[in-house]
C-alpha cells in the first residue's frame, strides 16, 4: 500500500523541529535538552565519581550507568508504569552501548559516571531523543570524547521509509509499519546503535542507515551549535 504524505505533512527525509540546550541542571556535573517535535528529553549527568562497592569497580577504566525513565503521562498513548521496567532498563542498556564508543573512560579507574535520561513528554523517538541529549550532557559535564553521538529513528510506512516516525505514524492501523531507531557517530559515519521492529528488506536496510546518516549530520549541527552557544555566553561574561 502507497504512503503518498506524512499525517504532518513534512517530507519524506525531515526531521520534525528541533531544540537543545546544555546546562539545564543546575546541580548536575553535565546537562542537557534536547527536543524532536513534541518528544522532550533531559539528561543529566553526576561524576565521575568512587563506584561503591568496590567489588564493581574496574581497575583499568571507569564505568559507564545510564538510567532511563519515561515519567508516568508523558506519552501520547496509554499512562505509562512508573518505576524500572523491562523496556526502560533495555532502552537504558541500548542507549549505554550508543555512546561508549566516543567516551573515554580509561582516565577514570575504579569510578563510575552515571547519566540520568528523563522524558516528561513524548511523541515517539524516545531512545533517539534521550541519546542526542545524553551526548550533549556527557560534553557538557567535560567527559573527554572523540565526537558527539546522533540518534533519529527511520520508519518504513507502507512502501516509504520516512525520517523520525511519529507517534500516529507508528500507530497507522491500515499498513505495515517497521521502526529502526539508529545511532551515528557523525565525523566518521560509524553506526553505534541498530535495532528494529518491523518487517524490511535488505536494501531497505542499507537505504535506511544512509538516510539516518544524513539525518544526524542535521541533528549534530543542532547539538553542536547548543554547546557553543553556552560557551560563547560564558565567554562574554
Amino acid at each position: 500500500m502507497t504512503y503518498s504524505k506524512r499525517l504532518d505533512g513534512r517530507g519524506f527525509e525531515d526531521i520534525r523541529e528541533m531544540e537543545a540546550k546544555v546546562g539545564v541542571v543546575k546541580n548536575a556535573d553535565g546537562s542537557a535538552m534536547f527536543r524532536m517535535g513534541k518528544t522532550i528529553a533531559y539528561a543529566a549527568v553526576y561524576g565521575p565519581k568512587d563506584l561503591y562497592p568496590k567489588f564493581l569497580q574496574d581497575p583499568e577504566r571507569g564505568i559507564l550507568r545510564v538510567n532511563y525513565n519515561m515519567m508516568p503521562f508523558s506519552g501520547m498513548g496509554d499512562r505509562v508504569r512508573p518505576g524500572p521496567s523491562r523496556r526502560s532498563r533495555e532502552i537504558g542498556m541500548v542507549s549505554k552501548n550508543a555512546l561508549l564508543p566516543v567516551i573515554n573512560l580509561t582516565d577514570f579507574k575504579n569510578a563510575v559516571v552515571d547519566v540520568f535520561i528523563e522524558l516528561p513528554q513524548t511523541d515517539a523517538g524516545t531512545r533517539c531523543a534521550g541519546i542526542c541529549a545524553a551526548s550533549l550532557a556527557l560534553a557538557d559535564a567535560g567527559i573527554t570524547m572523540r565526537d558527539l553521538v546522533a540518534s533519529v529513528s527511520i520508519g518504513k510506512i507502507g512502501d516509504k521509509l520516512v525520517v523520525d516516525l511519529t507517534y500516529d505514524e507508528e500507530a497507522i492501523k491500515d499498513m505495515d509499519v517497521a521502526d529502526i531507531p539508529v545511532a551515528v557517530i557523525p565525523s566518521t559515519g560509524e553506526i553505534s546503535l541498530l535495532q528494529m521492529d518491523g518487517i524490511i528488506s535488505k536494501e531497505e536496510i542499507t537505504e535506511a542507515i544512509e538516510m539516518a546518516k544524513r539525518a544526524c549530520v542535521k541533528i549534530n549541527k543542532v547539538q553542536v551549535d547548543a554547546l557553543k552557544k553556552k560557551f560563547e555566553v560564558k565567554k562574554n561574561e
